[in-house]
């Protein structure tokens, strides 16, 4: 562009006010995207926060739930506890949660990173994203990129990683040292944090039978699962039933699953299952507040109960932004035991369609924004 560029890497990109966006002024459909050039330029305002030039962002699916409102009472509390500013503050709202980049500036308490540092993190869904030039993140979110991966493959792994790590290991408690001889299920193996499961847990050597529909089955066997059962064909729950039991079953899917699911675990061993798929933003949104919150922790109390009257545990997991579990992340990127499953790279100036391919379903991997190379 025709931006100067910054004199060393000291310079501060403060005398510039402005940066390109891609933005939403509304919630709904696709067409409530809108890019700008004239998205105000992140400050820091906490001593521990990093500004980072984005090279690369990638899609979720809460990316479409932002756009389409879901969850905003939830967010907006997260983003103004206080109710400090009027109405409507969270506009424009930059959606996008992970981003690969260069660390442009760096807060006063930031030892870890200095500028030109080479950076990833995926952003919590209260912040402003990185669908965007440049953006502020706290140091306690931000890890080391792996070395061995482009920016582009890179933006693909924070989301879904510490989503996948989350429920895996802090929620569902498996790590490299108990999971040999453990028999898992995903439910869902060939989307984002399916892909990025399946590899996880067999790096920590257990056993994986993989959910995904037939034409991903490939993919999801080269990822190392062990079985691949195509959920098209025929009854998934008949076919789930002939196996052995599970010692612990990760469900991206929620739905009906969860009414048969469990029928599938070892009963009275610890057996535990990880549902991604909860009611948290949707409660808040519904019943407000407090509400939700109440009848968020009624269902999760009265399902966990039932389920430990059955011998299993019933557990809820959900995305906690973690540097420091972003470097164990690289780690196990670096050493070959992970890599990112990128289904289509999309240029900065074609989000839209990037959004569509992700609505469209069938996800095979990850949707990537190249987001430095724009024209």
């Amino acid at each position: 562009g025709g931006r100067p560029r910054a004199r060393g890497l000291r310079a501060s990109p403060r005398g510039w006010s402005a940066m390109p966006s891609w933005v939403i002024d509304r919630y709904g459909s696709n067409e409530v995207l809108r890019f700008t050039r004239d998205m105000v330029f992140p400050i820091i305002h906490f001593p521990n926060e990093v500004i980072i030039r984005v090279h690369a962002a990638s899609l979720n699916p809460i990316d479409l739930s932002m756009r389409s409102g879901y969850g905003a009472t939830a967010l907006n509390m997260k983003r103004d506890p206080l109710k400090l500013k009027t109405e409507e503050t969270e506009f424009p709202l930059t959606l996008g949660r992970d981003v690969s980049g260069v660390v442009m500036e760096c807060g006063l308490s930031v030892s870890y990173f200095k500028p030109g540092d080479e950076v990833w993190a995926a952003i919590p869904p209260w912040k402003q994203g990185t669908l965007s030039e440049f953006v502020v993140a706290s140091g306690n979110e931000v890890s080391f990129k792996p070395k061995c991966l482009s920016h582009i493959e890179a933006a693909a792994l924070p989301y879904v990683g510490l989503t996948a790590w989350s429920a895996l290991n802090q929620v569902g408690g498996l790590n490299k040292n108990n999971c040999s001889g453990k028999r898992v299920l995903i439910l869902g193996a060939s989307g984002g944090v399916g892909t990025f499961a399946v590899q996880l847990v067999k790096a920590w050597g257990a056993h994986v039978t993989a959910v995904c529909s037939h034409d991903a089955s490939t993919l999801v066997k080269n990822l190392g699962a062990d079985d691949v059962i195509d959920y098209k064909s025929g009854n998934l729950e008949e076919q789930l039933k002939t196996l052995p039991l599970f010692d612990f079953i990760l469900d991206n899917v929620g739905g009906s699953t969860e009414k048969w699911a469990l029928d599938l675990l070892k009963k009275w061993s610890g057996a535990t299952y990880v549902t991604l798929v909860t009611p948290f933003l949707i409660n808040m949104d519904k019943l407000g507040v407090a509400d939700g919150m109440l009848q968020t922790g009624v269902t999760v109390g009265s399902k966990t109960l039932k389920h430990l009257l059955k011998g299993v545990h019933y557990r809820w997991a959900f995305f906690m932004p973690s540097g420091p579990s972003l470097d164990e992340i690289a780690e196990l990127v670096d050493s070959g035991k992970i890599q990112p499953v990128i289904d289509e790279v999309f240029s900065f100036s074609e989000v839209p369609k990037a959004f569509l391919k992700l609505e469209g379903g069938h996800a095979r991997g990850k949707t990537v924004i190249n987001v430095i190379s724009r024209q």
